[in-house]
């Protein structure tokens, strides 16, 4: 998780943080599921967006290393500006 999502967390309530946890979880056994959505790529790496409640996060999916990275995570109108 990058530095930038695990801030992002930290200020959150403690309950709404474990739940974005455990949603986060599931990417391990299911990188792409069905409720991703492809948005682009970065250095050829795709780059999905996972929606919880009204929380995005958006992850890279290393194939070849077997690595899923949350880059970001924000509430929804925010979480696509830079």
């Amino acid at each position: 998780m990058s530095q930038h999502a695990q801030k992002f967390l930290d200020k959150l309530d403690r309950h709404i943080s474990e739940r974005i946890k455990e949603r986060l979880k599931r990417l391990s056994n299911e990188p792409v599921p069905s409720d991703s959505k492809f948005i682009g790529r970065d250095n050829g790496e795709p780059i999905y967006r996972y929606r919880i409640g009204g929380y995005r996060a958006l992850y890279k999916v290393k194939h070849k290393e077997q690595i899923v990275l949350i880059t970001k995570i924000d509430k929804r109108p925010r979480v696509y500006q830079d």
